[in-house]
């Protein structure tokens, strides 16, 4: 770290340090409609506190909990189970006042010394991180023993408040702009089910208007599976240049469009799989553990034997069939079976039934339906541009590497 910024111990820059409380002290029999939210690891992914849908306790109980109370300034760590997690609760959150849950402890800053914002992306740093973890224990559920003590002891770079604050701007304002491409996509996909609905839902309620007809979703696109390559197989994984997905990589996505992947195989291990190499535009539905991961896939990709695969080359357009099956989610789920978990072989999605509307209406709905895709597409695009920029410039900026006044 840079030199010219003087190392200070967490308790010489904290006003408090505390702990959230015993685990008997918040369960389900004692949450409420509404009154104190409860933060948990779920509002601890990023760098801010993630607003989203809370439980909640009485004032009374927050009360009796009031050394687990924190405030808008403070700033949230997890330690156990998701160790690691860093996050402030930002000046416009949704509550003025949250109580922990049994996982979390906090430190309240000392403003005259570090901007809460800073710290946060401090410990999201890889040297943060390291110092953060440090401690950790490994036996059963991860976690940091000692976690209040051990934290007040931590030493970290404390630049002047001005460049704590530039610094804090710069990466905010880049998370800012993710945030936003992220809602803008939300309301898109809303806006697409909405016009799907409107025409192919409502429209067809009292029964098919003329030129329309009913088929199978077997019928009306390749409907095919994937597979795993021998992992003890190098040929098939070493240098691998194809895509390769599964449920699991789905999972992490924000929105319904696959642009790459973190697994690769190679042309030796896709040609193991009987559907190879999917091409660009299918719609990829994860049909097992769990049901209901659905994206349309922007490149060409090989899949495991977790999906069900939609090659849509025929009358039936992807949009129009994507759309569909998350309309009729319940009616896949409905066909699913098994014992350890539930699957839906291809077998019984094959026959599920499907409206083809006339071509002249699937071609104009396919005109609005692509260009708020490409839309999603640019937003996501944009976004992993500048979570590179802001990773890139994280570490530069907390050490000093790139001086604030050069950006």
């Amino acid at each position: 770290m840079n030199a010219d910024w003087p190392r200070l111990k967490i308790e010489d820059i904290a006003v408090k340090v505390g702990m959230g409380p015993f685990g008997s002290s918040i369960k389900v029999s004692t949450f409420v409609p509404e009154g104190i939210p409860v933060i948990s690891g779920q509002h601890l992914h990023k760098t801010r506190l993630e607003d989203t849908e809370y439980n909640f306790i009485t004032p009374e109980h927050a009360e009796e909990l009031r050394n687990a109370n924190v405030f808008r300034g403070d700033v949230i760590f997890t330690h156990a189970g998701s160790i690691g997690q860093a996050a402030y609760i930002p000046d416009d959150s949704r509550y003025e006042r949250y109580v922990l849950s049994q996982r979390q402890f906090f430190m309240r800053c000392d403003k005259q010394k570090v901007w809460p914002e800073f710290i946060a992306y401090y410990f999201s740093s890889t040297e943060g991180q390291h110092n953060l973890l440090a401690n950790t224990s490994s036996t059963g559920v991860p976690s940091i023993a000692r976690p209040v003590t051990y934290l007040r002891s931590i030493k970290i770079p404390v630049p002047p408040l001005p460049v704590q604050r530039a610094i804090a701007h710069i990466l905010g304002t880049l998370e800012d702009k993710i945030e936003l491409n992220r809602r803008m996509n939300e309301t898109l996909e809303a806006i697409a089910r909405s016009i799907f609905k409107a025409w192919f839902v409502d429209s067809t309620a009292d029964g098919l208007p003329d030129g329309w007809k009913l088929s199978t979703i077997g019928e009306s696109a390749q409907v095919v599976g994937g597979g795993t390559p021998s992992t003890k197989e190098l040929a098939y994984w070493e240098g691998g240049t194809v895509n390769w997905v599964t449920p699991k990589d789905l999972a992490a996505l924000s929105n319904p469009v696959l642009l790459d992947t973190d697994r690769r195989i190679t042309e030796l291990g896709a040609k193991q799989i009987s559907s190879g190499v999917l091409p660009k535009g299918t719609v990829l539905l994860s049909s097992r553990a769990p049901i209901g991961y659905l994206v349309i896939s922007e490149i060409p990709v090989a899949i495991n034997q977790g999906f069900i695969a939609m090659i849509c080359d025929g009358e039936l357009p992807n949009h129009y069939i994507m759309q569909w099956t998350q309309a009729n989610m319940d009616i896949i789920e409905g066909r699913a079976n098994g014992t350890t978990f539930l699957e839906i072989s291809k077998s019984s999605f094959r026959p599920i039934p499907i409206i083809v509307p006339p071509s002249d209406i699937l071609k104009r709905f396919t005109e609005q339906a692509e260009a708020i895709h490409q839309k999603i597409v640019s937003n996501l695009k944009e976004s992993h541009t500048l979570a590179t920029m802001r990773d890139a410039l994280l570490p530069k900026l907390l050490s000093g590497e790139i001086r604030v006044s050069e950006l």
